[in-house]
């Protein structure tokens, strides 16, 4: 598993087509702008242009297998687990338990083509439109 920027993931996904991506994006705008505030650790300069920053990574959402929004932490955590759990699954998936294929059906609610409706709000938030690419 890496922490990589959108570049990072461009360059693993060209070296490593079976690579699975997941974009972890804030439930918006203002919310990110309050968790980058409550940290303390920047001025409003700074904080300023990591939030254009965000707006053009967020950009790139679209090249990325599955989108995680990161509202609530116990949630998010869940979610990326069962991403991480399907992934490993044969692919068949054929022979699954009852178990398995309800994790399967978790990971797949974040998968991109499931989850652009929700996305339409978090987009808007930083002024982009969820059919942009």
């Amino acid at each position: 598993m890496l922490d990589i920027d959108v570049q990072g993931a461009a360059q693993v996904k060209q070296k490593i087509r079976d690579a699975v991506s997941i974009f972890i994006l804030p439930p918006d705008k203002p919310t990110l702008e309050q968790r980058l505030r409550r940290r303390s650790l920047d001025s409003d300069e700074v904080i300023q242009r990591r939030l254009v920053g965000a707006a053009k990574e967020i950009e790139n959402y679209s090249k990325y297998d599955y989108i995680l929004i990161n509202d609530r932490l116990e949630q998010s955590i869940d979610e990326l687990r069962a991403i991480v759990l399907a992934e490993r699954l044969p692919r068949s998936r054929a022979d699954i338990s009852p178990k398995e294929a309800e994790i399967v059906a978790k990971a797949s609610r974040s998968l991109l083509p499931n989850i652009r409706e929700r996305l339409q709000p978090i987009l808007a938030s930083f002024a982009l439109s969820a059919t942009h690419r």
